[in-house]
């Protein structure tokens, strides 16, 4: 491609791209002060003096309309086919370029982003700013790396009392062995979470909202918001756990100091609520704050656990060696290595459902993504580190604890005894010391399986081990009180549930939910006044439990779906792996707490009921949507490997809807019978030129499908645009559909202006039926007295020949100005009420099954019948026959049916088919011959029987017209339909709906005309809808089993 010489211009600030509408006030402005050069690109553009933006190069040398990627082209993307920031649309590379201001201007400011790169700042208010001229600067908001956001938070949440108070008597319990085992076991179940949460955090771009967050994004709004409100309750709730357990820690020491303020219950009650009141202040003043007392706390931990390693290594004094403790001793870590069960939790599960909330607390970093400086790199790396350095500090402790402290110890300085002393009965005996006594009587208060104690005791500074316990807590209920706020607070912008929205504004520069605030504390006050909370506990422990079994699934889901949008940077993950998380997780809930698994599932099932029920309008590209098509295309493909048969035959209707909501009735009638059973397809038709009807089609698509959808209609819309009405049908005849998934039955209004309508499209109407018979399809055609079409109640544009083929009142049917709907208006318009969805009650169904059809006939009404609506009416079948021999044609004829099993007693022979009509002299004047001759009269060439060369030579051009032979020829058919008319208003007058075969004309020897007089004289003046059914001659029904 040649290039343009570049001039010498002054440095000019640019991204690289231009505007649409730089480019038209170039093209439109003349050539310029630059000429283009010989052989120069047609898309190249020379440069003009503008004013209102700075004109610059392309980084390779030339100008074109066509941008170098940038990131703005990519950012807060949503779906396929939504316009991108700055992106020439491809009608402006492909089609000639017109001006539109609206839609190709770009703010001038974005010429002069320097790379494309994304600035600095927060997810939405930011990204929106940028580009924004004259805009004040937004205070810089406070984020976090993966140290201080997330390792050391997700630290604080795991460690927590268990830490000092259980771990010890858990290693005496089990041993030191089974007790590594139990953390190990724990620590798979949260390092594959933790590796899920890895790879679904880099897939994409994670803003606040946590886990709520990554999982709704990934499995879709249904689990996602069930989870995503039970977890930010249960930190709610877990704050006050924590809390309660600061205050019990406080109330014990006031006891052993006699200071009590009222009384134990009360005591935890009073300083809970402080306690709780601070941390808010804490949270208010902001996450810099909060920051800073989370660090404290982990320092405060870290002292803890250095001052007891130090303790361990220090030689044991008089007071401590009666508590058990005699610093490391191989022949005690021996002794402590195996099991010594005892008491009721005396078993390894038992244990494990001990220990396991102790492994938990590694979502704490994930749930204030928002406030992280890149979540795609914090949470994988500061999750994975958190998860590491506790697990080294779980074994650390059981292992040297286990090698420093015996079982049991009286605590009892009278105990000593020189060593080797006789009926001195355990290890202590070894070591100066004799607790036999207590051991055989089980009432030693020192020693592993005794004293909760035992890590204060052993450590340098016993108070520090207190103030660990302390900070363990604290930090716990801090963290889990600023988790739930952003968890709910992206649950509220997302409205999946009613009168929570209120909760979801955002204050300051770092848009803290304020509101969630006061609620969680108000939650945590309530539970805190409660003072006792192990009844709780189990539930909310399974809560958190559920939310990792449901991140592990999301893993798993979307990597076997196979989406090309699922490529997450975090690369070590398995969906195997994944998967066993999953399970695993279920497991565990039911191995802690039954019932409390049972009522977190009940819980979880009820709140995705209600999603799924309410159905919100969110498209977030889930993996549900991936499996969804997986499944459908796998499904799909497999169809066509199944060999077609009568039994599994299914009516599968393209209906000729043209604007599917310009027909409810039609659309209500074949959706009514296809429902949950087969496939429904409402094609449309747009006759126009390519160009303006393809920006239409792309407009209305949409609408049209939402359209379908609020009325409750399982179907799909499909449109061509054609350059005419008949051309168009012969495309979606022979296109549409999928596979063995292709419809059978063309189903179209009647036309009832044929008789004013321009011969052509009544040509090309009659035109249709023979194309549908040559391709094999099925015909059923709907007429009703009121007509099908309600565009003009719409008061919208229709079709043009659509409307000719309804509208008597059209005249000639000339083609309409063309318009355009609103799509959000057209799924949200008032639906039309139609005789299809009323309760249809005691009526009746009548069936005239004049030819055999194949038993298309039979069929549509049969499953008609079988819907609520429409279930109580009886269903008759009208057959024709021979006068003398009624009894034996209606006993064949039950017969038949019975072989069927469609369940229709109620036969009807007619013997007077082919009797002449009544004369006009009678009642029935409507249905005479001389109406009929009045249908035909303006169609008729009225040649003189004239030879067929001769007729053809007054018929060219019009082939619709009617020679005087081909009256006379088909005389005897044309009686038939005046006198099945006379018959149908006879038997069927207040039926509910006709079925009835109709004629065929025959193609090339049947005038167009001719058939549609037919048509009009067989289903004119009936109240009922008629449904005129014809099959292709082949079965559609059988009584054989295989």
């Amino acid at each position: 491609m040649a290039e343009l010489p570049i001039p010498d211009l002054p440095p000019a600030r640019c991204s690289g791209r231009f505007t649409i509408s730089t480019l038209l006030a170039m093209e439109e402005g003349g050539r310029g002060p630059y000429t283009p050069t010989e052989g120069s690109s047609c898309d190249s553009v020379q440069p003009t003096h503008l004013s209102s933006s700075t004109l610059c190069t392309r980084t390779f040398g030339y100008n074109t309309v066509d941008v170098v990627p940038a990131y703005e082209h990519y950012a807060n993307s949503k779906g396929v086919g939504d316009p991108r920031k700055g992106r020439p649309s491809l009608a402006d590379l492909h089609s000639i370029l017109k001006p539109d201001p609206g839609r190709l201007h770009t703010p001038v400011s974005d010429l002069q982003q320097s790379n494309g790169l994304p600035e600095a700042g927060p997810e939405a208010g930011l990204e929106e700013a940028e580009g924004e001229p004259g805009r004040d600067s937004v205070p810089e908001p406070v984020r976090f790396g993966w140290v201080k956001g997330v390792m050391i938070r997700c630290m604080l949440n795991i460690w927590g009392v268990i830490l000092y108070l259980r771990l010890p008597w858990i290693t005496a319990q089990a041993g030191i062995a089974l007790t590594w085992l139990i953390i190990l076991m724990s620590v798979t179940v949260t390092t594959i979470t933790g590796l899920s949460i890895s790879a679904i955090s880099t897939n994409g771009k994670v803003k606040s909202g946590g886990t709520y967050f990554l999982i709704s994004r990934s499995l879709g709004p249904e689990l996602g918001g069930s989870i995503g409100l039970i977890f930010a309750f249960a930190n709610a709730v877990a704050v006050a756990m924590h809390t309660v357990g600061f205050a019990e820690t406080v109330r014990d020491l006031l006891q052993e100091h006699n200071s009590l303020i009222v009384d134990p219950t009360n005591d935890i009650r009073i300083i809970g609520v402080i306690t709780v009141t601070v941390l808010l202040g804490i949270s208010l003043a902001g996450m810099e704050w909060e920051a800073k007392a989370q660090i404290l706390f982990f320092l405060v931990i870290l002292v803890s656990f250095i001052n007891y390693l130090v303790g361990t290594v220090i030689p044991a004094t008089t007071e401590k060696q009666a508590k058990g403790f005699f610093s490391y001793r191989a022949d005690i870590f021996a002794q402590n290595f195996v099991p010594n069960w005892r008491g009721p939790e005396g078993s390894f599960f038992g244990l494990f459902s001990i220990f396991f909330p102790s492994a938990t607390g590694i979502l704490a970093g994930a749930n204030i993504s928002g406030d992280l400086k890149d979540p795609a790199v914090a949470i994988p790396k500061g999750t994975l580190m958190a998860i590491f350095w506790t697990t080294m500090s779980y074994l650390v402790l059981s292992a040297t604890i286990g090698a420093c402290v015996v079982r049991d110890a009286s605590g009892s300085l009278n105990d000593s005894v020189a060593m080797g002393s006789p009926g001195c009965e355990g290890l202590a005996c070894s070591f100066g010391w004799n607790f036999t006594a207590c051991t055989q009587q089980q009432s030693c208060r020192y020693g592993l399986s005794n004293y909760y104690q035992s890590m204060s005791m052993v450590s340098g500074f016993g108070p520090l081990i207190t103030a660990g316990i302390f900070g363990a807590t604290l930090s716990s209920a801090l963290a889990c009180l600023v988790s739930a706020p952003k968890v709910f607070q992206c649950l509220c912008k997302d409205q999946l549930y009613p009168l929570i929205g209120f909760f979801g504004k955002g204050y300051g520069r770092n848009s803290e939910p304020i509101r969630g605030y006061m609620l969680t504390y108000v939650i945590a006050i309530g539970f805190i006044l409660i003072a006792e909370l192990n009844a709780i506990a189990p539930i909310i422990s399974n809560f958190f439990l559920c939310s990792y079994a449901l991140i592990n699934f999301s893993c798993f889901h979307a990597s076997i779906t196979n989406s090309p949008g699922w490529r997450p940077s975090f690369r070590y993950y398995s969906k195997w792996t994944a998967l066993f998380g999953a399970a695993v997780s279920v497991v565990i809930m039911f191995l802690l707490t039954w019932w409390a698994a049972l009522i977190a599932f009940g819980i979880v099932i009820f709140l995705l009921g209600y999603v799924l029920y309410k159905k919100p309008d969110v498209n977030w590209g889930s993996s549900v949507q991936a499996s969804s098509y997986n499944m459908a295309l796998s499904y799909s493909v497999g169809l066509s490997e199944v060999d077609e048969h009568i039994k599994n035959y299914r009516p599968q209707c393209l209906v000729l809807t043209g604007p599917p909501n310009f027909r409810p009735a039609l659309v209500d009638f074949v959706g009514t019978f296809t429902k949950n059973l087969s496939l429904m397809l409402c094609g449309n038709v747009l006759i126009g030129p390519r160009k303006q009807k393809m920006t239409e089609s792309q407009l209305m698509a949409d609408g049209h499908t939402k359209w379908l959808m609020k009325r409750k209609i399982k179907a799909f819309y499909t449109d061509v645009v054609a350059e005419d009405l008949r051309s168009g049908v012969q495309m979606l005849i022979q296109a549409a559909g999928l596979g063995k998934m292709r419809p059978n039955i063309l189903v179209l209004g009647y036309k009832r202006n044929w008789r004013t309508a321009s011969p052509q499209s009544l040509e090309d109407y009659v035109g249709i039926l023979h194309d549908a018979f040559d391709f094999k399809y099925g015909v059923c055609l709907m007429r009703m007295k009121e007509g099908l079409n309600v565009s003009r109640v719409l008061q919208a544009h229709v079709n043009p020949t659509f409307e000719a083929a309804e509208h008597p009142e059209n005249g000639t049917g000339s083609r309409a100005a063309p318009g355009t709907v609103n799509p959000t208006a057209l799924a949200s318009e008032q639906q039309a009420s139609t005789i299809f969805q009323s309760e249809q009650g005691k009526k009746t169904i009548d069936i005239y099954w004049l030819f055999d059809d194949g038993g298309l006939t039979l069929l549509i009404p049969y499953l008609l019948g079988r819907k609520k609506r429409w279930g109580k009416c009886k269903i008759r079948v009208f057959v024709g026959g021979q006068i003398n021999r009624m009894d034996e044609e209606r006993k064949a004829i039950v017969s038949l049916l019975s072989k069927f099993r469609l369940g229709f007693h109620e036969v009807h022979i007619l013997p007077d088919i082919n009797q002449k009509p009544r004369p006009e002299h009678t009642v029935c004047l409507c249905c005479s011959i001389k109406r009929f001759d009045e249908l035909i009269a303006p169609f008729r060439l009225n040649d003189g029987f004239k030879d067929e060369a001769t007729v053809n030579e007054m018929r060219q051009g019009c082939p619709w017209k009617i020679s005087d032979e081909e009256v006379d020829k088909n005389r005897a058919k044309s009686l038939r339909q005046v006198r099945l008319n006379e018959i149908l208003l006879d038997y069927s007058r207040d039926a509910a709906l006709i079925a009835i075969t109709p004629p065929i004309g025959r193609k090339g020897r049947c005038p167009s005309s001719l058939y549609m007089a037919w048509l009009e004289t067989l289903s004119q003046d009936l109240r009922p809808p008629i449904i005129l059914t014809r099959g292709n001659q082949e079965n559609v029904l059988t009584f054989y089993c295989q």
